[in-house]
């Protein structure tokens, strides 16, 4: 239905099948109503349009930029990238910087601005510097892209996930420097150095949602890094006890905690790189005789020790976040095949979920062991995968009402045709943006 009064024309969207649930979702709760200025040589035109022609055509040439860059805000990556290249005006909305103070608070407390709800994209960064660029998988229609890295200042090797960017570390300096970049808009920004310049020690990142940001913002989140090799004052090294932190609001690190010296040498020998943020703790994996976990409580500035299940038997482990709970994957021969654990009252493991028995044959091919293989996991998906070849198994979350299901995932083989090296690679998980940040 639509009326017309002076040069405004009234069109009733009250079945909100018929538009999409982005555009009724920027009513707030006003009535369904669109109401669209037009112009009298528009109005001499109008016959020429059937009606939902005419209502798509208008709607969309005169939505007011903020309120078409939040509506770009829900699309996917691919189809961003695609809106985007449709014309100047949906280009100049599509490269609005992301400064959420222009937005109202309601808005910016919500989810309503960044995230649509899809699947995170899984990103492929090369161990080494092979040609200077990651792969990027939509899990959406299983499309690969190549994403080029040339727009770094130097060599970096893949740290982890950073809300929707990627925490690196320069792969020619022997001291740890940090910066992020995102991939997609070609930003790079450089982390200052720390206090005390450290050699491999391990690092976490929390997010904090309470504070005043829109959620999944860079500026919600902290760097911690603890642990590590540092220069003694009577020359030579010795292993550093304390931990540092970022806070990207002040652009500073600042020394936090101290730590026993056994766990400093943990963190910095038996550590790899990922950790997990759950409940006021941010948890590392340490592989010292058998698998075990080491958990700094952020509040109270102190260290605990968790045990793994079946710790001497598994080949891998590695520890994910899913659904706010800390998950821990694991499998072996021992343990006949990759189980899913999830950590209950009282610091109980309970296994939630064992890999199908023909993904893992599919896995698993002509290798038999389960050494080699490397997990990465999020809210939404866990992915087991080996190089940038190899399949991927896949558990991920599908519909409404928590439901997760298994997936086989073809490697990246070639794309658009090109054959592409068979790659070591670490895998990340995030939330592409599209938009160029203001942090940068």
């Amino acid at each position: 239905m639509w009326a017309r009064s002076d040069n405004v024309l009234y069109f009733d969207i009250s079945c909100r099948s018929r538009i999409p649930t982005s555009i009724y979702a920027l009513q707030n709760n006003s009535p369904p109503i669109i109401a669209i200025i037009i112009s009298s040589t528009f109005l001499q035109n109008l016959s020429n349009f059937t009606i939902p022609q005419f209502l798509l055509l208008a709607m969309w040439s005169s939505l007011p930029s903020d309120l078409l860059t939040n509506v770009f805000s829900f699309l996917s990556a691919d189809s961003f990238a695609c809106a985007k290249s449709t014309c100047r005006h949906w280009q100049a909305c599509a490269c609005t910087t992301a400064d959420y103070n222009h937005y109202p608070r309601a808005l910016t407390k919500s989810q309503f601005l960044l995230h649509n709800f899809r699947p995170p994209w899984f990103i492929a960064l090369p161990l080494h510097n092979h040609g200077r660029c990651c792969y990027a998988l939509n899990p959406i229609n299983n499309n690969w892209y190549v994403l080029p890295l040339d727009f770094l200042p130097d060599p970096v090797r893949p740290v982890g996930p950073l809300e929707s960017l990627l925490l690196l570390r320069p792969s020619n300096s022997t001291f740890l420097q940090l910066g992020m970049c995102n991939p997609f808009t070609r930003q790079y920004k450089p982390f200052p150095m720390l206090n005390t310049r450290r050699t491999n020690p391990a690092v976490g990142v929390v997010h904090l949602s309470t504070l005043p940001f829109p959620r999944n913002s860079f500026l919600n989140s902290r760097v911690y890094v603890a642990g590590g090799m540092s220069e003694a004052s009577s020359g030579g090294a010795t292993y550093e006890p304390t931990l540092e932190m970022y806070d990207p609001q002040l652009d500073t690190w600042r020394i936090v905690g101290s730590m026993q010296m056994e766990f400093a040498v943990r963190l910095t020998v038996w550590t790899p790189k990922e950790s997990v943020y759950c409940d006021g703790v941010l948890y590392w994996m340490t592989s010292a005789r058998a698998y075990s976990l080491m958990g700094y409580e952020i509040g109270s500035n102190t260290w605990r020790e968790l045990s793994v299940p079946m710790a001497e038997e598994l080949e891998f482990a590695v520890l994910v976040s899913r659904n706010g709970s800390l998950t821990l994957v694991g499998g072996g021969a021992c343990v006949l095949g990759v189980c899913i654990w999830e950590l209950g009252e009282g610091d109980v493991w309970v296994l939630v979920e064992k890999v199908p028995s023909e993904l893992e044959m599919r896995f698993l091919g002509e290798r038999g062991s389960w050494g080699s293989t490397k997990c990465v996991g999020s809210d939404g998906a866990i992915y087991l995968y080996r190089d940038l070849w190899s399949g991927m198994v896949v558990w991920r979350e599908v519909g409404d009402g928590n439901k997760w299901a298994w997936f086989w995932v073809e490697g990246c083989f070639s794309i658009r045709g090109k054959k592409v090296r068979n790659l070591q690679i670490k895998g990340v998980l995030i939330h592409p943006n599209l938009v160029p940040s203001f942090i940068f």
